[in-house]
């Protein structure tokens, strides 16, 4: 199975710690060898990298462990390839255009002869089963809300439905995101963090690094760290329950009102 990274904040951050301890479970901490990815949200705009080599190998990512991109929204894979060549075009997350805005969407999984509909506006450019379930979820939300994107509540009930549709033919933990809505499904493994005053110092599980927070941010700064397993032993993590949905915002889940 592949790994999932996600951050939501209320005000822009980097996420160079958390994504230290990721790193090293592609090669080094864990044998997820097969290609990386992350996407960082800047207003509307969206910045991605992809590398078909190990993140442990990988250039891009060293690069992206060394530079302070600042963002609310970032969705990070290390794959362990289940369905699909390694090559750059089956590296997650995967990003498409909807209602004008990219979105961003990394799965963590498997979905055994898992099909869509050749006919479909959005078509897979590769060939996994991760793909082909993003292009079914923004099908699906084009279809029920043609004239715009909707509130979140009535996003949040249409996305529920196709999620737990998908989730039917196998394992579907997934982190999706616009830059301004963000959310983290949980099909059998996730988790979550929130970091908020009065902070602390984190050591990380992979690397032996540790960060005092209360010294790199302000009384008001909140983050919310999505991983498929805890990356600092000296914290509580919450896990997300099998076949929950979560909404984030501003660094916080956020109770979706039905």
């Amino acid at each position: 199975m592949c790994q999932l990274l996600g951050m939501n904040c209320n005000v822009p951050t980097d996420i160079c710690f958390s994504f230290e301890g990721f790193c090293a479970r592609g090669g080094k901490t864990d044998d997820h060898k097969d290609g990386w990815g992350i996407a960082f949200f800047e207003g509307k705009g969206c910045r991605i990298f992809l590398d078909a080599k190990s993140s442990v190998a990988s250039p891009i990512a060293e690069l992206v462990r060394s530079y302070p991109i600042h963002s609310t929204h970032v969705i990070a894979h290390i794959r362990k390839a289940t369905q699909g060549e390694i090559n750059l075009e089956n590296c997650h997350p995967f990003r498409r255009e909807l209602w004008g805005r990219y979105w961003v969407f990394a799965h963590n999984g498997d979905l055994p002869g898992f099909e869509v509909n050749s006919s479909s506006f959005y078509i897979a450019v590769g060939n996994t089963d991760s793909e082909k379930a993003f292009c079914l979820i923004l099908e699906t939300l084009r279809k029920a809300f043609p004239e715009g994107r909707p509130p979140i509540e009535k996003l949040y009930s249409v996305l529920e439905d196709i999620t737990l549709n998908i989730a039917k033919k196998g394992i579907f933990n997934y982190l999706l995101s616009d830059g301004d809505y963000f959310f983290a499904h949980c099909s059998t493994k996730l988790c979550y963090i929130v970091r908020q005053a009065p902070f602390a110092g984190a050591h990380l599980i992979d690397e032996d690094i540790t960060v005092d927070f209360n010294e790199l941010t302000t009384p008001d700064d909140r983050v919310a760290v999505i991983a498929t397993t805890p990356l600092t032993d000296n914290e509580v993590w919450t896990q997300i329950q099998p076949g929950q949905l979560l909404a984030f915002r501003d660094g916080n889940p956020y109770i979706i009102s039905k």
